[in-house]
């Protein structure tokens, strides 16, 4: 016999859930900024990601979208995404093949919660765009942290798609 499923219940502060650092940067006064992340249900089949995020004061991530849908919902501080200015309470739908950002924490950082509705990966495009805000405030990128990606998916972080198709 099998059993029906069960809800599954977390915390913030569950110490099975720990911070993910999965983006870093260098500032223009040498300091640095990351993307902090903690996967509350990270699924395979069917797949989809639940977390909280958190953007570090002007942390700068790539313009970028998701090999699924993906909704974002601010809930502390305040995120560039483009030219749009995101304070808390700013609900963001990315459906899929579509790609937002770049994006830029505000002097407060930001904190977020955020479901991908499928494969939660993600492919970027117009790395100039990136290339021209990381200039405009003297950051450099620096290679991606190791994260613990579940063994059934590969990293695609420095995956640039312009199309949004899985890269090869």
């Amino acid at each position: 016999m099998t059993s029906a499923p069960e809800p599954v219940f977390r915390h913030l502060e569950d110490p099975t859930v720990p911070w993910q650092e999965v983006k870093r940067q260098r500032n223009a006064d040498g300091t640095t900024s990351s993307v902090w992340e903690k996967w509350f249900a990270f699924n395979p089949d069917p797949q989809y990601l639940s977390l909280y995020g958190r953007y570090d004061p002007g942390m700068i991530v790539r313009r970028h979208g998701h090999h699924s849908p993906h909704v974002v919902f601010v809930l502390e501080g305040s995120i560039w995404c483009g030219d749009r200015l995101c304070p808390a309470g700013t609900h963001i739908e990315l459906p899929h093949g579509a790609a937002f950002g770049p994006f830029r924490a505000g002097p407060n950082g930001v904190t977020m919660f955020e479901v991908m509705l499928g494969d939660p990966r993600s492919w970027g495009d117009q790395p100039e765009q990136v290339d021209a805000l990381r200039a405009e405030h003297g950051v450099t990128e620096l290679p991606d942290p190791a994260i613990d990606l579940p063994g059934w998916l590969q990293d695609l972080r420095t995956a640039w798609t312009p199309d949004g198709n899985m890269p090869e």
